[in-house]
């Protein structure tokens, strides 16, 4: 999913082990969810390939515990993809 107002990429930490994702390094930061509730994220992957229509992009995720998003995707590219992409977000 492409969220213009998320400042971060998100992954849940099953989806990660899924795709066999690196383990993540331990996150030097807290992040505050939509609710206002903050949660300490599993960790960070930094430097990650990621393809979209088998286009490669670099990019890093935060990786929260499964049960902290609780929404119907378990990925998420925020502002901070669309800008490292150039994307064209109207």
């Amino acid at each position: 999913m492409l969220n213009g107002g998320s400042r971060v990429n998100i992954i849940i930490e099953k989806l990660r082990f899924r795709l066999e994702f690196p383990k993540p390094k331990p996150s030097p930061y807290n992040l505050k969810m939509v609710d206002q509730i903050t949660t300490k994220p599993v960790g960070l992957i930094r430097d990650l390939k990621i393809y979209v229509h088998d286009i490669p992009y670099i990019t890093r995720f935060i990786v929260l515990h499964n049960n902290v998003v609780d929404y119907n995707y378990s990925m998420l590219l925020g502002r901070s993809w669309l800008k490292d992409v150039k994307m064209a977000h109207d």
